[in-house]
């Protein structure tokens, strides 16, 4: 490319379902590593949606990090490019953020501001179902090779990024200051003190009992709280 174009390298999902973290947890240490020109931008676009859509317009050339379902064994890194980035986000969602990034995607192509260049790099969950849990092994160890593609790309379009000869401080990246990766390693609570896929107390409670119906109990509830509203 003979000008420098805008790039964005942007991960996304939920770090609190485990391996639906691997996006953000690749781009914060993607910044914890190296330092990137003042065309490159680093973002963690979590579950945020639409919210990111400006954000890609800007965009010349978008690398996304993600947890991708791609019916392949647990733990496999791969890389999709261009027009086929939709279709392997949509095919199976792993969460709703992916529905809604994918819906990014298509506005911005409607709004004529599509980036040229757009590369998916996804890893094969193993383990969704574990609410406040991390990074399985095998997911945690794509991070590094994912960084790697990453920057592979970036430099076939003249694009490139400095290793920090000291990584950053967990406090001086861009992770969430409260959701760092040292303090949800090490301050969470075990399984046996949180339960982690449902209240066990609820589950079991002989007094509790699933709404017979629910839309109408739902609807009862809005329009008592409108009246109240006035």
């Amino acid at each position: 490319m003979n000008e420098q174009p805008c790039v964005l390298i942007l991960g996304i999902g939920n770090l609190l379902w485990a391996d639906e973290g691997f996006g953000v947890r690749a781009v914060e240490e993607f910044h914890r590593q190296y330092e990137t020109p003042d065309n490159v931008t680093l973002l963690d676009g979590g579950t945020q949606g639409i919210y990111l859509v400006q954000h890609v317009r800007d965009a010349d050339v978008l690398i996304v990090f993600d947890a991708v379902d791609y019916d392949l064994p647990p733990g496999t890194i791969k890389r999709v490019e261009g027009e086929e980035v939709p279709k392997f986000m949509g095919a199976k969602k792993v969460s709703l953020h992916q529905t809604g990034f994918q819906e990014v995607l298509a506005m911005a192509e409607m709004m004529d501001d599509a980036p040229e260049y757009l590369l998916l790099i996804g890893v094969q969950p193993v383990e969704l179902e574990d609410f406040g849990g991390s990074l399985r092994p095998e997911t945690k160890a794509q991070v590094q090779p994912a960084i790697e593609m990453a920057l592979d790309y970036l430099a076939d379009l003249g694009v490139s990024a400095t290793k920090r000869d000291t990584p950053l401080s967990q406090d001086s990246t861009i992770a969430c200051p409260i959701m760092t990766a040292e303090l949800y390693e090490n301050e969470r609570p075990s399984e046996e003190l949180a339960c982690r896929s449902g209240d066990e107390r609820l589950l079991y409670d002989k007094n509790w009992q699933a709404p017979e119906d629910f839309e109408g109990e739902l609807e009862a509830v809005l329009a008592t709280d409108q009246q109240e509203r006035g």
